[in-house]
């Protein structure tokens, strides 16, 4: 597998594990420090088993870690993964606000000129 397969590839994981707005709370709920998946799964109205689904899909993505200690596993961000993902939506974001700026400026010159 080429560089370019293996970046998109992992771009291809994470953004399918992030578009889930369950695993995107998940993500949230741990900035604060690692949790066990029990902990996890409290405020969802879903069963362990679901939340553990989750929770791998997340991990496969390189977006935490899990520890186990015992029957207990331990889950904590780990946002790396994330770093190349911002780096290809910050080269849209230039390209969209370098247009956007272009269009004001003609825009700007159109008025100046008096012209529709």
């Amino acid at each position: 597998m080429t560089r370019t397969e293996d970046r998109t590839e992992t771009l291809n994981l994470v953004f399918g594990a992030v578009a889930d707005s369950t695993r995107r709370s998940i993500l949230d709920r741990l900035r604060s420090g690692p949790l066990t998946v029990t902990e996890l799964a409290k405020p969802y109205a879903m069963s362990l088993n679901a939340v553990s689904k989750h929770v791998k899909r997340l991990e496969s993505a390189g977006l935490i870690r899990r520890e186990v200690r015992g029957r207990e596993h331990s889950c904590q961000l780990d946002a790396a993964a994330l770093e190349d993902a911002m780096k290809w939506m910050s080269y849209y974001s230039k390209f969209w606000s370098e247009r956007l700026d272009a269009l004001e400026k003609h825009l700007i010159d159109k008025r100046k000129r008096g012209t529709k």
